[in-house]
């Protein structure tokens, strides 16, 4: 069996109102060297049969896996693991993509010379709403060659963007399964700046789709807010600890935003009786900590205060 270029991969939660979409926009697009591979954290709303109906007639092959509920950081490990080929696609569960996207990001690739692919982590491009604008910044040249970090805290460059990674690099790099609830991937993204570069391109990849039921945008309750804290304070502390020093002064207000954020969250940890299991570890995450401490625990009580009780 010749092994395809793309794995595209699904994690999905009782998404089955949103899944059609993706299907549809994978089964348009007109470059064929890819495997689906979903994911289900744990559905109950009659995903299994929906996906069983595609992979009788599906011009590209789909693999199924159901999972107790985990989160999305235990579905991107499985799928990761279950991946058989060079690149990984995470493609989630409410979005949709130009006919043209699987190509570009296969161009794009092969623009870099083979030689130096092993400095690159992948290729990451645009997104566009659903009324054709693009969220968030371009990038200042096209190829721009950076990392997470760089272009964020020192380029400026923000909002939505999307891309594919080696999957040989995911798998250096998972998302840490022994931290409860939701673990942001901005933590695994930094984690690969580190090391290795993406190529950005200003070509358009990806439509962005708004889904009221998703965790970003669902209304932030004291329970949503709890139910992220641990993750959020692992995160923050890790920032804290390995990147903090380097943009501090390139980044101050970032750097100290993240430093509230770990205060603010580990406020919700104690608030729910839980323990705050993530501290930084070095004098300047923790000076960092201290100095932010008022806008964190301003935040907190904000949090206490106004928002939703449920």
């Amino acid at each position: 069996m010749t092994i395809p270029l793309f794995t595209i991969f699904t994690p999905t939660y009782n998404r089955a109102h949103t899944l059609p979409r993706v299907y549809a926009s994978i089964a348009a697009q007109d470059f064929r060297d890819f495997e689906w591979v979903i994911v289900d954290d744990g559905s109950t709303d009659g995903t299994a049969d929906l996906v069983q109906s595609w992979v009788a007639e599906a011009p590209f092959p789909i693999r199924y896996y159901h999972q107790p509920n985990g989160h999305k950081k235990t579905a991107f490990n499985r799928g990761v693991r279950e991946a058989r080929t060079e690149l990984f696609l995470c493609w989630d569960s409410d979005d949709t993509a130009p006919p043209h996207a699987l190509r570009t990001f296969r161009d794009r690739w092969l623009e870099i010379p083979e030689t130096e692919r092993n400095l690159y982590v992948g290729v990451t491009g645009l997104c566009i709403d659903e009324d054709g604008k693009i969220v968030g910044d371009r990038y200042p040249t096209s190829p721009y060659d950076s990392d997470t970090l760089s272009s964020t805290l020192g380029d400026g460059i923000g909002g939505e963007k999307w891309g594919f990674q080696r999957t040989e690099v995911l798998r250096e790099f998972p998302f840490p399964e022994f931290v409860q609830g939701l673990v942001g991937e901005g933590l695994v993204w930094n984690a690969i700046a580190r090391k290795y570069r993406t190529r950005y391109v200003n070509d358009v990849v990806r439509i962005y789709h708004v889904e009221t039921d998703s965790i970003i945008h669902s209304q932030k309750t004291v329970g949503k807010m709890r139910a992220l804290a641990e993750g959020q304070c692992f995160a923050a502390a890790d920032f804290l600890d390995k990147d903090a020093p380097r943009w501090v002064f390139r980044a101050p207000i970032v750097v100290a935003k993240i430093g509230a954020t770990h205060t603010r969250f580990a406020l919700h940890l104690w608030r729910s009786g839980r323990t705050v299991r993530h501290p930084p570890k070095t004098v300047v995450g923790w000076l960092i900590k201290i100095g932010a401490w008022p806008v964190g625990f301003a935040a907190f009580l904000y949090d206490e205060l106004l928002s939703p009780a449920h």
